[in-house]
């Protein structure tokens, strides 16, 4: 079976349940990250069953706590689709660095699998697949993801019914859980030439970006440099 072909894998409840299993620790935090957003959310005005659904459709932490600043009696439809596409946009390029394995999957479950794809089980999984592991791979996108998503929803509740507990994550430092983790992940991961020029300028633009643009920005910045630099540094150095 070559490295990009998934689509004669047997994806076995063992390498689903590896991935849950893996990602449980982590998870607590997003429940906790998940609650602040459910406390905020209620100090804004929007009811409880919104919270929740919003969390379970979204899934997405950053955009969901950036759509809150411009909630309101009436919503502008137009600055909030902006808001949220800018602080998502890496899942732009998150998408793109998966596809040479998944671009074999059906077209069903190629996107159900990206549905629960977060920065977290998108970069365990990437080194999970240049290893080869491709099973495995695929339960820490998949059974890591899903954890992940039960998680914030549950936490969302939490925070709606409890919040008053947990108002200040980042007192505790709990803001820089997922930032240290996707760090080791980084240093951990492939280092040679092409791997460290993209990492520098994607770091570069979105430090400069966060110090002279709009809020978010640095974002968007930071995914738009690094995929530039990845296509174009891949395409100079003819590598597959």
């Amino acid at each position: 079976m070559s490295q990009t072909d998934l689509s004669q894998l047997k994806f076995t409840t063992h390498h689903f349940s590896a991935g849950v299993r893996k990602f449980i620790p982590i998870s607590l935090f997003v429940a906790i990250f998940g609650a602040a957003f459910g406390l905020a959310a209620s100090q804004t005005g929007i009811d409880d069953l919104s919270a929740i659904l919003m969390s379970g459709a979204v899934f997405a932490g950053a955009s969901q706590f950036g759509s809150l600043d411009l909630w309101g009696t009436e919503v502008p439809l137009l600055p909030l689709i902006v808001t949220v596409f800018a602080i998502n946009a890496r899942h732009l390029l998150m998408g793109a660095s998966l596809y040479p394995w998944l671009k074999d999957l059906p077209t069903f479950k190629r996107y159900a699998v990206m549905l629960v794809a977060s920065d977290a089980n998108w970069a365990m999984s990437l080194q999970a697949f240049n290893r080869n592991e491709l099973g495995k791979a695929l339960g820490i996108l998949l059974g890591g993801g899903l954890t992940m998503w039960l998680f914030w929803v549950i936490g969302t509740w939490l925070g709606l019914t409890f919040g008053s507990t947990i108002s200040d994550p980042k007192a505790f430092g709990l803001d820089m859980v997922m930032s240290c983790f996707l760090l080791t992940m980084v240093l951990e991961g492939k280092k040679d030439r092409r791997t460290v020029m993209i990492w520098c300028g994607a770091a570069a633009s979105s430090i400069i970006a966060y110090l002279y643009l709009p809020e978010n920005s640095h974002v968007f910045a930071g995914a738009i440099v690094g995929g530039l630099l990845g296509i174009t540094l891949k395409e100079s150095n003819n590598e597959h």
